[in-house]
C-alpha cells in the first residue's frame, strides 16, 4: 500500500454483526484500532434480514460515537477511506470455477485477456449480486504460475473465486452503509472467500491441506491441491451448538455431514494430510475429536489421523496488530489480514 488509508470492517453472520476500524501504512503491519460485536436480537414476526441490518444500524453508530474518535486520536483523522463487509450465510454463496485460454498457436497471455473471460461470464444468478471475483491461481503450460502476464504459453487457466449475495439483502447494507459514513468506497465479499484468502495468505507454505470453516451457520470446506484451490463444498445446515453444552445427538448429525463431505471430496481427490479448522469455542475440541475416529482413516487410506492446525486469534498477531480493549475477533482479524492483500 502507498498511502496510510483507515478501513471499517463490517462482519455479518446469521447471529451477530461486527465493526472495526483498521489502519494502514505503507511497509508497516495493519493495525486493529476498535472493535465490537453486537448479537443480532430477533423480534417476533421480524424477517430475519430486517434484524440483522437494525442491528448492523446500531453498530454503525456506536462505531462513529466510540470508534471515530479512537481512530482519530491514533491517526489524525476520524474518517474511513473505505468500508469492508464480509456476509455469511444465510446471505451468501461461494463457487469456484475454472476460465481456460488456448490458441493453435503460442500467444501473449496479458490482463486484457482475462478482463474480456471476466466480462463474457460474471453474470450472477436471478435474486443474487457478483460481489467479488477472485483469481486465486494461475496455469501457464501446466504450472502454477504467480506472475502470469506477459509470458508467452500454449494454453493458460485461471482459478475464480466468487462471491454471491443475496440482491435485497445487499442492497439493505449499501443502504444502511451510505447512511452512515461518509465514504462511498463499499466493497463486499461472502465470508468463506474472504477466510479462505486470508488463511492461504498465513500458511502459504501448505501446498496440500483441507481448510474447514466451522465459525459460521453454514460450514464450508475447501480443498487445496497443489497449492491450487479445487473444491468448494458447502455443508448445509450444519451449526455446531453452543460454547458451554455438551456433545449432543445434534452434535453428532452436524458431523458426520462434514464426514460425508469428506468422504465425497475423497471419491475425486486424494484428501491432504493438513486440515484448517476455524471455528469457536468447544467446537474445536469436539471436531479435532471426531477426526481422531478409526472409521475417519479409511478416507486417507491411513490408521493415523489427519493434523488438524487450530488456527486462532494468537495465529494472526503476527500479521495484524490488535490494540482495542476488546479480546480478538477472528473473523474481524482475518478479515483485516484480506484487505492488506486485497487484489
Amino acid at each position: 500500500m502507498s498511502l496510510a488509508k483507515s478501513i471499517v470492517l463490517i462482519d455479518i453472520s446469521a447471529d451477530s454483526v461486527a465493526g472495526a476500524y483498521a489502519h494502514y501504512k505503507e511497509s508497516e503491519m495493519p493495525t486493529l484500532l476498535y472493535a465490537r460485536r453486537l448479537p443480532i436480537e430477533l423480534h417476533d414476526g421480524e424477517p430475519h434480514e430486517t434484524s440483522m441490518l437494525r442491528t448492523f444500524s446500531t453498530l454503525g453508530n456506536t462505531l462513529i460515537r466510540e470508534g471515530a474518535p479512537t481512530l482519530a486520536r491514533s491517526t489524525g483523522s476520524g474518517s474511513a477511506d473505505a468500508i469492508l463487509v464480509s456476509v455469511d450465510a444465510p446471505w451468501q454463496e461461494t463457487k469456484v470455477r475454472t476460465e481456460s485460454f488456448e490458441q493453435k498457436s503460442d500467444f501473449i497471455f496479458t490482463k486484457k485477456m482475462v478482463a474480456t473471460v471476466f466480462e463474457k461470464t460474471s453474470v450472477a444468478p436471478l435474486g443474487n449480486v457478483l460481489a467479488d471475483e477472485s483469481i486465486i491461481g494461475t496455469i501457464l503450460n501446466g504450472y502454477e504460475t504467480r506472475e502470469p502476464y506477459g509470458k508467452k504459453v500454449h494454453r493458460a487457466s485461471v482459478i475464480i473465486l466468487t462471491s454471491l449475495i443475496k440482491q435485497k439483502v445487499s442492497d439493505g447494507i449499501v443502504t444502511v452503509a451510505k447512511s452512515l459514513f461518509h465514504t462511498k468506497n463499499i466493497f463486499s465479499i461472502a465470508g468463506s472467500s474472504l477466510r479462505y484468502q486470508a488463511v492461504r495468505r498465513m500458511f502459504p507454505h501448505e501446498r496440500d491441506a483441507l481448510i474447514l470453516d466451522a465459525m459460521r451457520s453454514l460450514i464450508s470446506v475447501a480443498l487445496v491441491r497443489k497449492n491450487l484451490l479445487v473444491a468448494v463444498a458447502e455443508v448445509s445446515d450444519a451449526v455446531v451448538g453452543g460454547v458451554d453444552s455438551a456433545s449432543s445427538p445434534q452434535d453428532d448429525l452436524q458431523i458426520k455431514k462434514i464426514m460425508d463431505e469428506f468422504a465425497e471430496l475423497a471419491k475425486q481427490y486424494p484428501l491432504p494430510r493438513t486440515i484448517f479448522l476455524l471455528s469457536q469455542g468447544r467446537d474445536h475440541s469436539l471436531l479435532e475429536e471426531a477426526f481422531k475416529t478409526p472409521k475417519l482413516g479409511v478416507l486417507w487410506l491411513s490408521d493415523n489421523p489427519p493434523k488438524v492446525v487450530s488456527v486462532l486469534a494468537s495465529h494472526i498477531t503476527g500479521f495484524v496488530r490488535q490494540i482495542t480493549t476488546e479480546p480478538p475477533d477472528l473473523p474481524l482479524l482475518l478479515m483485516a489480514l484480506y484487505w492488506q492483500h486485497r487484489p
